[in-house]
């Protein structure tokens, strides 16, 4: 596909999105999370997740983790399932599996996981750790870290996605200085799932990154989509402009989570939190209308974008 056709199929993309969530809204007073496509499989990923790096790296006799079940069941109250985690998140693939193992919670969750480290035989020691810190025999989408050692975790991820072992695989990065070699992975190897950083205030991921991974055919969950550089703090002391209620937001957050889903390519984004009122008011950037990419152009500069 040439990048004009490609360009034009990512307008299409949105177009349909925010017609299609205009309607939830009215049909359903959008109490219940939207869902995009995963393109492999045509399965719907809720598009608000929750990340678990710092928040999730906890011990179960602290304050911080007593709270966590909270976040995870405010995840599922909004129609949300995806869990993202590592092994280099300390604690956090324990935690997950530990709040995931009560009440009922595993049916509910999409777990994600990366594997980080060198080798062939510690990657499938490092997997099989995840697995039984996770608690469960199968992993819906192990991603490779950073792409550490891609070549050789991918053979292997291939092997346990014949296997049953898990359902999806993918990369992850978080830098632009990455994104030259993200980029010749897409084109030259078949994948279900980008992790890549995005946000208002840093959009290169979408000059290449995102129109690529939809012509692709490839998932992308978005980190970091509260950006750099304190952008969040500063915006939590000014008022909320507006236009923002034309969209649903109440809060700065949501508006931040609104600009990334706008993008048509955008799967999946996976603010972190160790919160339950943070995942429940993130949550909501979900549900209703998700304007399309040109209601941002004038007024993304003055949000700080």
């Amino acid at each position: 596909m040439t990048t004009s056709n490609t360009r034009r199929s990512v307008l299409a993309m949105a177009a349909f999105a925010t017609a299609a969530c205009a309607a939830r809204s009215q049909s359903t007073g959008a109490t219940r999370m939207t869902t995009r496509q995963i393109p492999s499989s045509r399965e719907a990923l809720p598009v608000i997740g929750c990340g678990t790096y710092v928040g999730f790296d906890q011990s179960p006799d602290s304050a911080g983790y007593s709270q966590l079940p909270g976040v995870v069941d405010a995840l599922f109250a909004a129609g949300g399932s995806v869990i993202d985690s590592s092994p280099m998140y300390g604690r956090a693939e324990a935690t997950t599996g530990e709040i995931l193992a009560a009440d009922d919670r595993r049916r509910k969750a999409f777990v994600a996981t990366k594997v980080w480290t060198q080798g062939r035989h510690e990657g499938v020691r490092q997997m099989q750790e995840s697995m039984r810190l996770l608690r469960t025999d199968r992993i819906d989408l192990i991603q490779i870290h950073n792409l550490v050692d891609w070549k050789v975790h991918l053979a292997t991820l291939r092997q346990w996605k014949a296997q049953g072992l898990v359902r999806y695989i993918g990369i992850t990065h978080y830098t632009a200085s990455a994104y030259p070699q993200v980029e010749a992975v897409l084109r030259s190897e078949r994948l279900d799932f980008l992790q890549i950083n995005y946000a208002i205030d840093d959009r290169r991921a979408a000059q290449r990154l995102l129109p690529l991974a939809a012509d692709r055919g490839v998932a992308v969950i978005v980190n970091m989509p509260f950006g750099g550089g304190g952008l969040l703090r500063g915006l939590l002391g000014r008022p909320l402009p507006a236009w923002a209620s034309d969209i649903g937001c109440t809060s700065w957050p949501q508006v931040l989570l609104k600009f990334v889903l706008s993008h048509p390519a955008v799967t999946c984004t996976i603010p972190g939190t160790r919160r339950r009122e943070h995942m429940a008011e993130n949550a909501v950037a979900g549900m209703g209308l998700i304007p399309e990419l040109g209601f941002w152009q004038d007024k993304s500069v003055a949000i700080g974008g």
